[in-house]
């Protein structure tokens, strides 16, 4: 079993930051590929970002140039850095680590830490 627990969501103005964390641990022989989702109520979990083992990043769109994801010192940890936050950011955020070097098609997903960007 694998457990992930994030934690620093909360609430921020807009154009603020935040800074999520994400630590997994269990049964971990491996450094697999490590992501952020977001969902809000009535709307799909949505990826916002990922990194691969050997360090490779993706976004979704919405976030680019504002979201950077990178690894802890153990690799088994990650971190989304939220910089520029809007409203539209707001939403339940999630971590999820996959079952292999490069997919998050199947693995295991944390609680969920909210973030809400208001004034």
């Amino acid at each position: 079993q694998v457990q992930l627990v994030e934690s620093g969501g909360g609430l921020v103005q807009p154009g603020g930051s935040l800074r999520l964390s994400c630590a997994a641990s269990g049964r971990i022989f491996t450094i697999n590929a490590m992501g952020w989702y977001r969902q809000v109520p009535g709307k799909e979990r949505e990826l916002v970002a990922s990194i691969t083992t050997r360090g490779d990043t993706n976004y979704a769109d919405s976030v680019k140039g504002r979201f950077t994801i990178s690894r802890g010192a153990t690799k088994n940890s990650i971190f989304l850095q939220m910089n520029s936050l809007k409203p539209e950011d707001t939403a339940v955020y999630y971590c999820k680590r996959g079952t292999d070097n490069m997919s998050l098609r199947f693995g295991s997903w944390g609680q969920g830490t909210q973030v809400t960007v208001s004034s």
